[in-house]
């Protein structure tokens, strides 16, 4: 019977660990003596271990004998191999030392048989680290070459080629030794001789190992000592090199692509070699094209990394060229148009290196031996060497890059005579796009140089072509834009903003975003091609933009030039794209850049973080961050591959493009309407109706962002001051400076996710700054009005009311006394008040508000005073303070006044005075000052002081919404306007000077300019350099008469001796632009932003264009509208409305004045009672005050008078129309003040 329900007899085992004794008739042991469960348990696994370990010891002991014993055995089985092979190779005694093989190789075999057994044996057992094996290795090869000489390669049967194959890699393996023990040159030589033989006898077979081969040729070149590896011969040398690219077979491009990865990536080879030119004459350079090309398509980004490192890639690039500019020669090569496989190689060499060439390219030898004697702790990168420099460099040339579109008239143009369907076929478009946005990539310091070659390049139109010629030229800027509109993105996007949001996400593999490498599906490559072409477009039509002037952009057609593009005719009018297409084109921008911003968070949900070798920096002038010399090898992998599979454009750089160029076009329609008049607006992409209040909560949020950022920079001073700055390499300093590059680059990561974070939640922000036309103007100016008044609640703690603000702060400060015991809140109210003389506003106003700074937004009191000190009439109660900012403005602003600050242009436009600081210095300079001194700063600063006070003067006007009668130049307001570009688009979409913006700087300059542009001549007749020549008027302290002095200054390094061409008049114009509206008046134009941004937010300001802003500043300049003012008139004492609502007679008679007035006259009127001119933005009902009518009594005698501060017009009640029409008159027209009321 079962003792159990296991079904199992068998009694269990009993298992007793608890160290306690079961057995109940045991001897008692004492409890000191008995062990503990836990002594016993770590006894049972103490004796575990110990069986263990023995039985390790045995089982290794085992493998260590067993190993031995094969060892022995397999060299007992080779050393009788060997006595055996030298038995029959008639060697009677094994050398000890390597001595060379007799001249001319020895005895031959006697048949093939004895050759085939000796060939077996030594591959038995040769092993070259064995000085006899490599004699027997070199005695065998000369017999064996002997034997086969002239032997075709058709006799070697079936058996041969398998030994000949293990004979090659033996020396291989030779080779390699060889180098490393630096044995004979004969020795080499005979294997060299050996390989090239191989290579003929079994070219498949060798081309498949082309890898193992060159790395093998590559390693002798490399690792032979320099005093030996000049006396290989090249008549051995160059026929191993070459004689397996040379034998056409189906493996060939495998033996290139062996060839290209393992030998051209050795350095210094035209060094080791003497010259090239023998190489380069050997190998079929369209197969190494080819190779090189399928290879590196198919490629991803990590396995172009393994293909060689950064230095390979380096030669491997270098070499290549060389090869193409010697097949087509050096002046044949820069006018012949690229093959497509070069094309793609050089492009995808040079993304791949982009970061690494951007970092060396302009690095010497003697920065960088400076860095190391100075100890520093990140070496700067070693500079390139000479070879690979000079063959980058090539690649940058006018001819070279111009001619790239002459290749392409083939493919690409048709003989129908439609320009319209003469770009079916955008392949040539998508390899040269990708090849030239590589370019730029590479070389961001000649990237305005690339983009005009580019610009002057053009293809042929076989349109009325035949025998006698080639049809007309078209401009590379209507070529690519036909290949735009063919484009499947371009489709998609210009009907249905919403595709762009698929098109422009990053995708998940990495791989996938690389040169036409497809791991999905075609349709991803083909976009990626695509969006190259795109963004190449974008980059020459925004160039083309700043110099078109607008004659030539409106003159746009379809007809194509029959010229050259320096010769006869103006390029830039033939590039003028009709004006019908640019109207297509802005439909697709506006859907882009729209879907970019309000899709921001749903495009880069899936990107990494943006890394700091993005195109951002390579498109900018920023300096390119350095690695450390240990970095230079490693690729960055931050994945800053987002967009169109080129390496380094991201989603933020084509936000930039996207803005800037549609801000281009925008206000070309600003300044001469060509578009419809709501083309710009995309309200029907929003909800209006809740829009603003969306606006003032996206505002709010940002500002709460902002509060964090700020916060977390005073931290990061606090770090700063506690000693984790950077210092100079001492002892003992490292770790804190590699904690102060942790926390630096902590911080970076921080406000690159905040970033993100205010693209996700800022969407209408993002839009109103950087695209503000989107929205109708009324709408921005009350978002604008909005934002005001939360800043004012902000920093008023809720009391907006001036009076109840200096009451508040009056009860805050009760209790908190100085120590003259005077009330602090006094101190704080009599900072906002001041006394000014009228007849030294300006200076008043700047020695006694100058130091509030961001303190001018409070509200402050004024109060005016004659010659004498006697104070005028009145209260302010914010009139008083208007018409101190209108004075203010008024004398500042005035060229009469003397300051010199703002200069006017022939249309009375005004802006900063460009020569204000070279006159200040000329004058210290007369005065005696030091150049560079501490007095000689203060006093350029203390002009730059004023420039920044009337900044503030002018935010605060646009503050409190008070207009000033000031009309500024257009090109100064578009400072204002592209100075708050925000987020990604902040210097992408920043003011960049332009030809057209020049002619409200200088008509005469602008005139000159363009013909020097549209000279059909050669320009150097001219005699022009890259100089230019500023007047400064100088007035002498004596108070002698003012004198003109002329500075001459570069535009551009060494641009005395550059001279002005026909190639290069176009970069030219564009630095004259430059130099006359950003880089002269610069410390000027900065000092002034500077002021107006501490009072206005440039963010606020990026929400209108130049036409608004003045708009903003001086209200609309139509004609007043009477009957809107008198709807919002409030009326007081007897003008009182009744139950009835009838005017009194009085009243009526007012209306009908100022109904007969003419508007110059209403303007006086109004200013007369409100301090200004001009209506309200938003008109009168917008007010603040209402407009009010008061009766003064019925003396018909007395004129009307005026309460600024509550915009009242006291009027007598007159009887006549022509009485209250000269009263009236005489009053606003007296100009006498405060003093009439």
């Amino acid at each position: 019977m079962f003792q159990s329900f296991t079904g199992n007899s068998r009694r269990p085992r009993q298992v007793n660990l608890s160290g306690r004794n079961t057995n109940p008739f045991a001897a008692a042991q004492t409890s000191r003596q008995s062990p503990g469960p836990q002594t016993t348990l770590a006894n049972a696994q103490q004796e575990r271990l110990s069986r263990q370990r023995e039985r390790d010891r045995l089982n290794s002991a085992k493998t260590i004998q067993r190993t031995w014993r094969g060892h022995r055995s397999r060299t007992e089985s080779k050393n009788a191999w060997r006595r055996d092979w030298d038995l029959r190779e008639n060697i009677q005694e094994e050398p000890l030392v390597l001595s060379p093989p007799q001249e001319g190789g020895g005895a031959t075999y006697l048949s093939d048989e004895e050759c085939e057994i000796q060939l077996r044996t030594l591959l038995q057992f040769a092993n070259v680290r064995h000085d006899s094996d490599t004699y027997r290795l070199d005695h065998f090869i000369s017999r064996f070459l002997n034997t086969v000489k002239g032997r075709p390669p058709i006799e070697w049967g079936t058996r041969w080629p398998l030994l000949l194959l293990k004979l090659e890699e033996l020396c291989f393996e030779a080779l390699g030794s060889s180098a490393k023990r630096a044995a004979s040159m004969l020795h080499t030589e005979n294997i060299l001789s050996t390989l090239t033989f191989l290579s003929q006898a079994i070219p498949k077979e060798t081309a498949r190992h082309a890898s193992a081969y060159y790395r093998a040729l590559s390693e002798t070149l490399t690792r032979t000592p320099s005093e030996f590896a000049g006396d290989i011969s090249h008549e051995v040398l160059f026929p191993a090199i070459c004689t397996p690219l040379q034998i056409i077979s189906s493996e060939t491009l495998s033996a290139y692509e062996g060839f290209a990865s393992k030998f051209l990536t050795t350095p210094n080879l035209a060094e080791k070699l003497l010259s090239l030119r023998p190489i380069a004459e050997g190998i079929n350079y369209k197969l190494l094209a080819n190779a090189l090309a399928n290879k590196l398509k198919r490629s991803s980004p990590e396995e172009i990394r393994d293909f060689a490192d950064n230095e390979g890639r380096l030669w491997l690039l270098a070499y290549f060229i060389y090869f193409h500019e010697h097949v087509h020669g050096p002046a044949q090569s820069a006018a012949h148009f690229p093959e497509p496989d070069y094309v793609a190689t050089v492009s995808i060499l040079l993304s791949s290196l982009a970061h690494e060439i951007a970092n060396r390219i302009s690095v010497d030898d003697v920065v960088m031996a400076d860095d190391v004697e100075n100890g520093s702790d990140k070496l700067p990168p070693a500079p390139l060497q000479p070879f690979i420099k000079k063959e980058i460099y090539s690649l940058v040339n006018q001819q070279s890059i111009s001619s790239l579109l002459s290749g392409a008239s083939s493919s690409q143009v048709s003989g129908d005579g439609n320009l319209g369907v003469i770009y079916n076929n955008t392949d040539d478009a998508k390899l040269l796009a990708s090849y030239a946005l590589t370019l730029l990539r590479v070389f961001p310091r000649r990237a305005d140089d690339i983009r005009m070659w580019l610009y002057l390049g053009s293809t042929t139109s076989s349109e009325n072509g035949s025998e006698r010629g080639p049809g007309p030229r078209v401009p590379a800027i209507k070529y690519f834009w036909r290949a735009v509109r063919r484009t499947s993105s371009y489709a998609s996007i210009s009907k249905d903003p919403r595709s762009a949001v698929s098109l422009l996400k990053p995708r998940n593999d990495p791989a996938a975003h690389y040169q036409g490498r497809s791991t999905g599906t075609a349709i991803a490559d083909e976009q990626d091609q695509e969006w190259r072409i795109i963004l190449l477009f974008f980059e020459l039509y925004t160039f083309v933009l700043k110099v078109m002037d607008d004659e030539e952009f409106f003159s746009g057609s379809n007809t194509v030039g029959m010229g050259r593009p320096d010769v006869g005719f103006s390029w830039t009018r033939e590039s003028a794209l009709p004006l019908s297409e640019v109207k297509d084109m802005t439909v697709f921008l506006k859907n882009l850049a729209f879907t970019m911003y309000w899709n921001a968070s749903e495009i880069t949900e899936s990107a990494d973080s943006d890394s700091t070798g993005g195109i951002g920096t390579y498109f900018s002038t920023s300096a390119v961050v350095r690695p450390s010399l240990g970095d230079r090898n490693n690729d960055s992998r931050s994945g800053d591959v987002a967009l169109a599979g080129v390496k380094g454009i991201s989603i933020d750089y084509l936000k930039g493009i996207v803005t800037g160029l549609l801000r281009m076009i925008y206000e070309r329609d600003s300044r001469r309407n060509f578009l419809p008049k709501d083309h710009w607006l995309m309200t029907s992409r929003f909800d209006m109706g809740g829009f603003i209040p969306a606006v003032v909560v996206e505002e709010e949020n940002r500002h709460q962002v902002q509060e964090a950022d700020d916060d977390e920079e005073d931290r990061d001073d606090d770090l700063y001051d506690e000693g984790l700055a950077p210092t100079d390499t001492i002892i003992g300093t490292r770790r804190v400076q590699q904690t102060r590059n942790v926390e630096l680059l902590r911080k970076q990561q921080r406000k690159a996710s905040r970033k993100k974070y205010l693209e996700a939640i800022t969407p209408r922000l993002e839009i109103l700054q950087n695209m503000p036309f989107f929205i109708p103007f009324a709408t921005r100016v009350q978002i604008f009005r909005e934002f005001v008044h939360l800043d004012q609640v902000r920093r008023r703690g809720g009391h907006v009311d001036p009076d109840n603000w200096r009451m508040s702060i009056m009860q805050s400060s009760v209790f908190q006394r100085t120590s003259e015991g005077e009330l602090s809140g006094h101190d704080i109210i009599s900072k906002h008040h001041a006394k000014i003389k009228r007849e030294s506003v300006f200076e008043d106003a700047y020695e006694q508000f100058y130091e509030l700074g961001e303190g001018l937004k409070e509200p402050i009191q004024i109060t005016f005073v004659d010659r004498f000190d006697t104070v005028e009439a009145g209260i302010d109660g914010g009139g008083v303070t208007k018409e101190f900012l209108t004075s203010v403005t008024n004398e500042a602003f005035s060229p009469s006044a003397g300051l010199d600050l703002f200069v006017e242009n022939d249309h009375h436009l005004l802006y900063p005075n460009p020569a204000a600081v070279d006159e200040r210095k000329e004058l210290l300079l007369d005065a005696g000052f030091k150049e560079g001194s501490p007095d000689w700063n203060e006093q350029i600063r203390e002009l730059l002081r004023r420039y920044e006070f009337l900044g503030r003067i002018i935010g605060k006007c646009l503050y409190e919404g008070i207009l000033v009668d000031i009309a500024f130049a257009p090109f100064f307001l578009l400072k204002w306007a592209l100075t708050g570009g925000s987020g990604s688009a902040s210097k992408e979409s920043g003011y960049r000077a332009n030809l057209n913006d020049l002619r409200d700087l200088d008509e005469g300059l602008y005139q000159g300019l363009l013909q020097l542009k549209n000279y059909p001549g050669d320009v150097e007749d001219f005699s022009l350099n890259f100089t230019v020549t500023d007047p400064i008027s100088i007035t002498p302290s004596t108070g002698t008469a003012a004198t003109t002095k002329t500075i001459t200054r570069d535009l551009k390094p060494n641009g005395a001796n550059t001279p002005v061409t026909n190639s290069n008049r176009l970069v030219y114009i564009s630095y004259i632009a430059r130099h006359r509206l950003s880089t002269r008046p610069q410390l000027q134009t900065s000092a002034f932003l500077r002021g107006l941004s501490s009072i206005i937010q440039p963010a606020w300001l990026s929400m209108f264009n130049q036409s608004e802003l003045q708009t903003l500043v001086g209200g609309t300049a139509s004609p007043l509208d009477v009957a809107d003012l008198r709807r919002h008139t409030l009326y007081g004492g007897v003008y009182a409305l009744g139950h009835d609502g009838v005017e009194h007679p009085s009243v009526r008679l007012f209306w009908d004045v100022m109904r007969d007035l003419s508007d110059a006259d209403r303007r006086k009127v109004l200013k007369f009672v409100t301090s200004t001119p001009r209506a309200p933005l938003l008109g009168f009902g917008s007010l603040n005050p209402r407009f009010s009518i008061r009766d003064a009594g019925d003396d018909e005698d007395r004129l009307p008078s005026t309460s600024t501060c509550v915009n009242l017009l006291k009027l007598p009640r007159y009887g006549s129309k022509e009485v209250l029409r000269s009263k009236l008159l005489y009053a606003v027209n007296s100009g006498a003040g405060f003093d009439l009321s």
